[in-house]
């Protein structure tokens, strides 16, 4: 079991594929810091020496922003759009995609779950089945009964008498 930057590495797996366990390390990232360290790719973690992990370490260390410190700067780089009123820090702001996704079919990450306008839902239809007996007619969505039994139709109240 090795540790490098406080990232435990899984012992089966290969080096190059256990480095991008890393936040901020990829493939291509990876593939770099074996080359530097003269370290074959296909080498177990298990099998690594302590000299070969220490070289690791120094290469990250010196030339790659990861983990924390790499989410802090990312977080210090969308508070700066926000800060300074760019149309990207406004869309970080609201929640919606940044890079000019559409958002009126999609983008249901950012948007969460789809909320149904001006339609039933599928239990209080339901409900509105067992209390009447019968499914009201989709013609007249007015006069249909809801979840609590009224009608749903407005009187008038009658003129007061003086």
């Amino acid at each position: 079991m090795h540790r490098i930057v406080g990232i435990v590495l899984p012992d089966d797996k290969r080096i190059d594929f256990a480095l991008t366990t890393i936040y901020g390390i990829g493939w291509p990232s990876a593939n770099k810091i074996l080359q530097t360290t003269k370290i074959d790719k296909s080498t177990r973690v298990k099998n690594m020496t302590d000299d070969q992990i220490k070289s690791i370490v120094a290469v990250i260390d010196k030339s790659y922003n990861i983990e924390g410190e790499l989410r802090e700067q990312q977080n210090d780089n969308i508070k700066k759009l926000k800060d300074i009123g760019t149309y990207r820090g406004f869309r970080h702001r609201l929640g919606l995609p940044v890079r000019g996704q559409r958002t009126r079919s999609n983008a249901r990450t950012k948007r969460g779950k789809r909320k149904t306008v001006g339609a039933l839902s599928k239990e209080i239809w339901a409900k509105m089945e067992q209390q009447t007996g019968a499914a009201p007619t989709a013609a007249s969505p007015k006069a249909a009964p809801t979840a609590s039994g009224a009608t749903g139709a407005t009187t008038t109240p009658a003129p007061k008498a003086k």
